[in-house]
């Protein structure tokens, strides 16, 4: 049976489209290219299924390539309704990858993909989110036995794994590759910063210069975002619970205050918490009219729905990726992308170079996890360092640089207790 006949798509027609969109990001993901030429000569998933649950665009498909340039026998699926790219799915099976994907499934279809995807009995996954995860220690613990592990790539999919890991059910070792410096320090921060932007400009053609940000949670990714919109000539105001991050975030220059405040000077609103009900009931009625919001997080739960759904007389798609909430009092609110991932949702994601280092952290990550699965438990591991700095090796060469070495003396002078 071949890919075609096992693969959900939805128009084979579309692969030439998505086979210009893989070849673009190709182009531009040289350490990913590096590794790939590694893979070929030393085959390290041979024999090997391995599925993969990601934002189903072009550098994701990339990545896929990738790992079957390794030797493995690849299936994919997306991991947020609105992500998935049709033509980018079906490039991929014309290369001979399994895709269980569309645009904009119901809920109940998006589950059975997952499921699908699931049922090739992987050996090792790449998740986003937890949700391949989750239906392995759920409703298809079945399938779970065979998996060696696997890598994560999101704040949200390593919360849920953790929370397995304490409560001793999580079954395999998971790579928590959201936490290895050449993830957060690039791709939360300037992938995030710029991709969430890119999302919003596209979407609504508003200017930001002059307008009131407010950006709710001060992470890597709510960093990437409130200095992107300070380029953009806004006023950035950051909403926290953390009292580290509230002063980190005053003393690079914003305005920090609670939500109930914010909420009345909002012009845009960007989400990037992981968690529910951030923005909610009582900061729709205290908000200016036209105030426009939007969630960088992994689920559409931050911007609460159901809530402004309740205090609105009228609601109408008035642009792509724009939904209008008429209030009772005339007000207007707009919610982008039906709350999901706007930088996915409604744009391209993360810039190729960014998720270059990103993805070539998930393809060393699975090798590890395969290399060393015996031996780390059933448990959340790190990226081993010497990863990560490979990774941050191979970029600086791609862009014909290099750094100092310690000499011999150096390393004797740094490791001695002894007074100097």
């Amino acid at each position: 049976m071949t890919t075609v006949e096992k693969s959900i798509v939805t128009d084979m027609a579309l692969a030439p489209e998505g086979h210009l969109k893989i070849d673009w990001v190709q182009a531009h993901m040289p350490v990913l290219n590096r590794i790939r030429e590694q893979f070929e000569k030393e085959q390290p998933f041979k024999g090997l299924k391995v599925t993969i649950s990601l934002h189903l665009e072009a550098k994701t498909a990339y990545l896929a390539k990738v790992v079957k340039a390794g030797g493995a026998e690849v299936t994919i699926t997306g991991s947020n309704p609105l992500s998935t790219q049709d033509d980018v799915c079906a490039a991929l099976v014309e290369d001979g990858i399994t895709v269980f994907a569309k645009y904009n499934p119901s809920p109940e279809e998006y589950k059975e993909l997952l499921i699908k995807a699931l049922e090739t009995k992987p050996d090792l996954i790449i998740d986003d989110g937890g949700d391949l995860v989750s239906i392995l220690h759920s409703e298809r613990k079945d399938l779970a036995a065979q998996v060696r592990g696997g890598a994560e790539e999101t704040t949200t999919g390593i919360l849920r794994l953790k929370a397995m890991e304490k409560e001793g059910k999580l079954e395999f070792p998971m790579v928590a590759v959201n936490d290895a410096f050449c993830k957060y320090l690039f791709d939360n921060r300037y992938g995030t910063g710029q991709s969430v932007w890119d999302g919003i400009n596209r979407t609504t053609n508003l200017v930001v210069a002059g307008k009131t940000v407010v950006v709710v949670g001060y992470g890597w990714c709510g960093k990437g975002v409130a200095m992107r919109a300070k380029g953009l000539g806004a006023n950035v105001i950051v909403t926290e619970i953390d009292a580290i991050k509230g002063v980190e975030a005053y003393m690079d220059g914003f305005a920090v205050m609670p939500m109930i405040e914010a909420a009345k000077l909002g012009d845009f609103f960007v989400t990037v918490t992981g968690n529910k009900d951030v923005i909610r009931g009582e900061h729709y009625k205290v908000m200016k009219d036209g105030a426009i919001l939007s969630n960088a997080g992994h689920f559409d739960v931050e911007v609460n729905k159901p809530e402004l759904e309740a205090q609105s007389v009228s609601k109408r798609t008035v642009r792509r990726n724009i939904e209008e909430y008429q209030l009772a009092d005339g007000r207007k609110i707009y919610v982008l992308a039906e709350g999901r991932l706007v930088n996915l949702a409604a744009g391209d994601g993360h810039p190729a170079e960014i998720m270059d280092m990103t993805f070539a952290l998930q393809a060393m990550s699975l090798k590890y996890v395969n290399d060393e699965y015996n031996k780390l438990g059933k448990t959340v591991v790190n990226v081993p360092y010497v990863l990560d700095e490979q990774v941050a090796r191979f970029k600086l060469e791609s862009l014909g640089t290099s750094i100092d070495s310690l000499s011999d003396e150096q390393k004797l002078y740094l490791d001695s207790w002894a007074e100097h």
